[in-house]
């Protein structure tokens, strides 16, 4: 569908995901077994943990989300005010009124 070629997207191997490497998820680990429980789906909460970017980069994405089309809508928009000659100006300064 779609006409355009794409590689199939990889599902990631859920041996990746240790517990160990996220010590809040250890702590609850720890207090389910206090409990005698046990959570086999608690690895799938790793990956929310990881961050693979640096909070500069994080920041930079978020500040900039939207751009792709804001700008472009806002240089069209620009283009046809000029064209029509739109003005926002306020009625009130008009020349040889003081």
């Amino acid at each position: 569908m779609g006409g355009h070629k794409s590689e199939p997207y990889k599902i990631p191997d859920p041996n990746i995901y240790k517990i160990e490497d996220v010590s809040e998820l250890k702590n609850v680990q720890k207090e389910l077994a206090k409990r005698g429980l046990k959570d086999p789906w608690l690895r799938n909460y790793v990956w929310r943990y990881q961050s693979t970017q640096s909070v500069f980069m994080r920041n930079i994405v978020c500040l900039t989300r939207g751009w792709k089309l804001g700008v472009p809508a806002f240089l069209i928009t620009l283009g046809i005010e000029q064209y029509f000659g739109i003005d926002y100006g306020h009625g009130h300064h008009d020349e040889g009124h003081h």
